[in-house]
């Protein structure tokens, strides 16, 4: 045989060997990526069940524009410590002002609003005027970089959404920590002890148990149509998880407990900051703690004292630092 013919053989041979390796890749996997696309979550809300676990691991908040709608904030910056008007929008696709949404949680939206260090946080209840654009007067006492969450569900939509954006409070800032990880927070002569711990990728049970003096608070008042409101964001990119209680108040009628549980999906490891929203003797409270959340549960350690959380907006509660 000559040295054509022996490379004209080698070549058959090789090719014979690539045409039986795809065969036999094609027997055990198909060449294309037949994945079947994700399905459409509810960002930043989460609740119960597998479908309250797939939302949760896709946190709300960090895009100012998701599924046709985007938020407009028309005040981007603000000085630190004087009342100011916080005006926005909430536009769809064209562009154009929404002005029907779906109540949620008795209120058309609830607006976050969170510094960038989780060391203050507002949950207000701004007014819409008939043009969709939307205002409420905030105090923010720290200067430096903030977040504003707008937590709402168009009339059009079966799923709600929740929309971020940045905000500027000027003044003179020094950056501070995330306050320690504590199962325990004190505010307005309040104690509020956290039960359970947040995890990772998966469902946890959170329960709040609220005592004054000693003694369990057990007339604890609806807030928002249930006996707490909890929002927790995650440290660094601020991602907002929406969760709710396990039962809904009925009308007036105080808790008889001093307990309110939620469930709550962590979308990734990491620190947490909880805020808690309790109503008692006629006025909103807020409780915060920081948390670990890793795929094994691991009991935040007791700090000595507390802290006093940020006011609410209207009537409901005089202000306070925190």
């Amino acid at each position: 045989m000559n040295p054509l013919q022996k490379i004209g053989t080698f070549g058959a041979a090789l090719a014979a060997c690539f045409a039986a390796a795809y065969g036999v890749g094609n027997a055990i996997a198909p060449v294309a990526d037949e994945r079947e696309p994700a399905a459409h979550t509810d960002s930043g809300h989460g609740g119960t069940g597998g479908r309250a676990t797939e939302a949760a691991l896709t946190p709300g908040g960090l895009q100012i524009s998701q599924d046709g709608y985007t938020l407009d904030l028309r005040t981007q910056r603000v000085r630190a410590g004087d009342p100011t008007e916080l005006r926005f929008t909430i536009r769809d696709e064209q562009g154009r002002a929404v002005t029907e949404f779906r109540r949620e949680h008795e209120k058309e939206l609830h607006l976050i609003v969170a510094s960038r260090d989780l060391t203050t946080y507002r949950h207000l209840h701004p007014v819409r005027a008939a043009d969709g654009t939307w205002s409420t007067t905030a105090t923010l006492p720290e200067p430096g970089g903030y977040r504003v969450f707008a937590d709402f569900r168009p009339a059009a939509e079966q799923e709600g959404l929740t929309l971020g954006a940045d905000l500027a409070v000027s003044g003179s800032y020094t950056p501070t920590g995330l306050p320690p990880a504590s199962a325990t927070a004190k505010v307005d002569g309040y104690e509020v002890q956290l039960g359970g711990t947040l995890k990772a990728g998966a469902e946890s049970e959170l329960t709040f148990t609220v005592t004054r003096a000693g003694r369990p608070v057990t007339d604890l008042q609806p807030y928002l149509g249930a006996y707490g409101h909890l929002v927790a964001l995650r440290a660094g990119d601020l991602a907002y998880l929406h969760v709710h209680p396990h039962e809904e108040a009925h009308g007036d009628t105080v808790s008889g407990s001093p307990e309110v549980a939620f469930t709550a999906v962590a979308p990734s490891t990491g620190d947490y900051r909880l805020f808690l929203d309790f109503k008692a003797d006629g006025k909103v409270h807020t409780a915060a703690f920081t948390v670990r959340a890793g795929e094994r549960a691991a009991t935040a350690e007791p700090t000595q004292g507390g802290e006093e959380q940020a006011p609410h907006d209207g009537e409901e509660q005089a202000p306070h630092g925190h």
